[in-house]
């Protein structure tokens, strides 16, 4: 990049690349492609790597590869998850591409290898780490090939592609390049432990299932603001005990041990004041009678997914809410629960309308300070569930 280019950049940093792009720049010294990209690299990296985007001098790979790189959050969850290693001699990122997760990950071993097929980002790779102060070994080759050869390490890291060789996305295990499933045995062989970062749209069990179950030794569901972002799985060659699954939403964790499922006690909602609606990571791992087990609350019913008690529980790891009504849906009892309620944030869980059609037919506005959750009890009754945010600091 020459330093026309680099001046164009630092005086378009906050500038609307769409309007750049129609626009366009008469100095035929400046490569506006490549500005663009930067310029829109840098606007991601304010919001999903800050620390990256503080630092002067890094570079931006083109857009696809920014939306699909980890956030920063999701990485320094991983570097948590690195740091588990009894020994930090060597970690192999089997999958570099524009090393954020990387970065993160191998801080603290003595030996860190990024290993990428693609060279424009090796590239961009081995002056990023250089900004970065990250003494990194860049290897640009096939990372089976680099399996193959290479000796014993640690921990390795491999997040597959999940996009064909026609950019569709694929979404069981198998389909994902490279296919871990295949080469299951050769990674315990090289390393001591393994982290796989999978689709969150994968069903956790299954992916245990395809890889062994007797080589996991853990699952980690990882949410940010309640948005499910990602499926990892740890390996070795001998855990130590069975398996746990920990769902991750920001800095909430719960942990649990699946077992066989077990019947759990479904309430008599007259009884109970306080709503439980779990965060993303819960309702993937669906350890519904695990998280009732934990918290001592019960379901409305087995397919809701909301729970209640009479008691608050002031750390349960999704919201919580007041239950200031209940009604059926029979018009006379929804005219006095919903007296002076003009506007309300639906949620339907188990439910045989869909918020915009129960929307329409309460004739309620979005938004305001009222909760409204339309479910089905375990009788099959269907109600509409009134209900105010808790204020914990309340309590």
């Amino acid at each position: 990049m020459n330093e026309t280019t680099a001046d164009f950049i630092r005086r378009h940093a906050d500038d609307d690349v769409r309007q750049l792009a129609l626009k366009g720049t008469k100095d035929p010294d400046v490569d506006l492609a490549i500005a663009l990209d930067q310029i829109a690299g840098r606007q991601t990296a304010r919001r999903k790597l800050p620390s990256w985007a503080a630092s002067d001098g890094i570079i931006y790979p083109p857009h696809l590869s920014m939306e699909q790189c980890s956030s920063e959050q999701t990485a320094r969850y991983k570097q948590g998850l690195s740091q588990q290693s009894l020994a930090k001699s060597v970690f192999v990122d089997l999958t570099g591409g524009f090393g954020v997760d990387f970065s993160f990950m191998a801080q603290g071993f003595q030996k860190a290898v990024y290993v990428e097929r693609q060279e424009h980002l090796c590239d961009i790779a081995r002056h990023n780490f250089e900004v970065l102060g990250l003494q990194a070994e860049i290897v640009c080759g096939d990372s089976v090939e680099y399996l193959r050869r290479m000796s014993r390490a640690n921990l390795i890291y491999i997040d597959p592609a999940r996009r064909d060789d026609s950019g569709q996305r694929t979404y069981g295990i198998s389909d994902c390049t490279p296919d871990v499933v295949a080469l299951r045995d050769l990674l315990l062989e090289k390393a001591d432990r393994v982290i796989i970062k999978l689709s969150p749209m994968l069903d956790w069990r299954k992916a245990v299932s395809d890889l062994g179950a007797e080589y996991v030794s853990e699952v980690h569901i990882v949410s940010v603001q309640n948005e499910c972002k990602e499926l990892l799985i740890v390996m070795q060659q001998q855990p130590a005990e069975p398996f746990s699954v920990y769902c991750v939403n920001d800095d909430s964790i719960f942990s649990y041990h699946p077992s066989p499922s077990s019947s759990n006690h479904i309430c008599h909602l007259s009884s109970f004041i306080y709503l439980y609606e779990p965060n993303a990571s819960i309702m993937k791992a669906g350890c519904f009678n695990d998280i009732a087990k934990a918290f001592s609350i019960s379901q409305l019913a087995s397919n809701s997914h909301l729970f209640t008690s009479d008691r608050l529980v002031t750390d349960f790891p999704g919201r919580v809410f007041h239950i200031d009504a209940v009604t059926t849906m029979n018009k006379r009892e929804l005219r006095t629960a919903l007296a002076g309620i003009q506007q309300a944030n639906i949620t339907v869980r188990n439910f045989p309308l869909t918020v915009a059609q129960l929307r329409q037919r309460l004739k309620m506005s979005e938004g305001g300070s009222t909760f409204i959750f339309a479910t089905t009890l375990a009788d099959g009754s269907h109600v509409l569930l009134i209900c105010s945010k808790t204020n914990m600091s309340m309590v």
